[in-house]
């Protein structure tokens, strides 16, 4: 995670230190402000915080610098300013990036946004030529911009991580390639399965993921900019000049939509959302797992907390926290369609409203994923528990009916014949493994000396050799083809 994805001030911050974290209220004349020539008088200092986003969107300073230093480049082989112009905006651009990068640089709040801190640094760095580059955009085709290069960006490390924790998922798998588990339907033992089984649909859930984000990157790889700030410009652009140099595969058609479409925003929250829902069913399960009544798992000391008050206690406090962050992700994709579910065209401020939302999803995806890597690779498997609890229980019932199919009756009535040796079991506190020959013989004679093994939790594992099922050979395949994946999903 970069410096400045870690370290940006939170909206509750900024609306309490308006000034903190480099982000000064220096006074700026009306006649000084990039926009300020039609006004008489100065913005309200209450105003002027509530509406800046400087706090928030200058962790987009790199893209705000490279947007513009493309337009630049455009502008001079236009003929729209001189080389000389632009060699100097771009000079001056790669310092304003040094100093941020260096933690050198003043932002303003009466500067309202990353582009107009940069913007007026750059004038006063450069002189008039620094005025030129605003010409032919808007902040509405500028920030649109910004944006889409920011979320192309993240997307791709959103997906390395999902890359690592997919990894994590197949090591896991393979070491306890063996290792038998009772299969829950309704949180209640139903069939016995591989526990590498288990990790692996989080594998193909993980996947679907990876593949969203491909859709969301599909839907950020649009250049806005040259749609000014609603009508697109009088003046000679080239559009697809400024879409070679940051390497977008298309250009919005239509300067209305580039300035207010959130579509790619709103994506990127739903994949975003879905995500931490995977990892939260699978915190639900992991915290299961650590208790006392299953005892599955026991997760490595760096990766609990105790209690203030009891000594014995080891808190999985990791999952948890992965599980109630999910409803924080979910409440942005919905405070974002709210936003825009009545927005008429083009540009409205509203917009802004997307950026806090979706950095603070960015942020809590990202470490959400790169933290339950660290819980997978760290997990210790009780497998003596985990075989103990398909041995005293009834998951092998089913299986017991499939013996009696195999020998030709009917499933229902194998079913019945089944039900009722379990009923009988139960009365006696004993489990099907426990039965004699004749016991089995009194609800039906097809049984015989085989029936023992039939019904042993290894005999049924690998009886499930259905493709996609939980025997040895299919989880083998499983494991090949998701180490194929991801050495392909590294090439992104």
């Amino acid at each position: 995670m970069n410096t400045d994805d870690k370290n940006h001030v939170t909206a509750n911050a900024r609306r309490q230190s308006p000034n903190s974290d480099n982000v000064t209220a220096r006074p700026l004349g009306q006649a000084s402000r990039l926009w300020g020539g039609r006004f008489e008088k100065s913005t309200d200092a209450m105003i002027n915080d509530f509406q800046a986003s400087i706090d928030f969107d200058k962790r987009m300073y790199r893209e705000d610098i490279e947007g513009s230093t493309a337009h630049a480049k455009m502008l001079a082989a236009q003929g729209i300013i001189s080389d000389d112009d632009a060699n100097k905006i771009c000079a001056g651009l790669q310092k304003i990036r040094e100093q941020i990068d260096a933690g050198e640089f003043e932002f303003s709040v009466e500067l309202e946004d990353i582009h107009m801190n940069v913007e007026k640094a750059l004038t006063d760095s450069i002189g008039a030529a620094g005025g030129r580059l605003h010409t032919a955009r808007s902040r509405n085709d500028q920030v649109a911009l910004d944006t889409h290069l920011y979320i192309r960006r993240q997307v791709r490390e959103i997906q390395r991580l999902i890359a690592e924790l997919q990894t994590a998922l197949v090591n896991a798998a393979e070491k306890n390639s063996d290792v038998i588990m009772p299969g829950y339907t309704h949180l209640q033992r139903a069939q016995p399965i591989l526990l590498a089984h288990h990790l692996l649909a989080y594998f193909s859930m993980l996947q679907r993921d990876f593949e969203r984000f491909n859709g969301v990157y599909q839907r950020a790889d649009i250049m806005p900019l040259g749609a000014g700030a609603l009508a697109g410009t009088t003046l000679p652009i080239d559009r697809e000049f400024v879409a070679r140099e940051l390497n977008f595969n298309a250009i919005y058609s239509n300067s209305l939509d580039a300035v207010s479409d959130r579509d790619y925003l709103l994506e990127f929250l739903a994949a975003a959302s879905i995500l931490m829902v995977h990892l939260s069913r699978f915190s639900e399960e992991i915290i299961l797992w650590c208790s006392r009544e299953f005892s599955f798992v026991e997760l490595d000391d760096a990766h609990c907390t105790g209690s203030s008050m009891m000594p014995q206690k080891k808190n999985p406090d990791v999952p948890e926290l992965v599980r109630g962050k999910t409803g924080r992700v979910i409440g942005h994709l919905t405070a974002l369609l709210t936003t825009v579910k009545a927005l008429p065209l083009a540009y409205n401020k509203d917009l802004q409203e997307d950026k806090e939302g979706v950095f603070d999803a960015l942020d809590t995806v990202k470490f959400s994923l790169a933290v339950f890597a660290q819980i997978i690779d760290g997990m210790k498997i009780r497998r003596n528990n985990m075989r103990r609890a398909v041995e005293e229980d009834f998951s092998n019932a089913t299986d017991l009916a499939d013996y009696l199919v195999k020998k030709n009756l009917p499933f229902r009535q194998a079913h019945e014949v089944a039900g009722k040796l379990v009923h009988y079991c139960i009365e006696r506190g004993v489990y099907l493994k426990d039965l004699s020959l004749t016991d089995f013989k009194k609800f039906s004679p097809l049984f015989d000396a085989d029936i023992h093994d039939a019904i042993k939790p290894e005999t049924c594992v690998a009886a499930r050799n259905s493709l996609g099922g939980t025997s040895p050979q299919q989880v083998a395949a499983q494991i090949s083809a998701a180490r194929t994946i991801i050495d392909t999903q590294r090439k992104i």
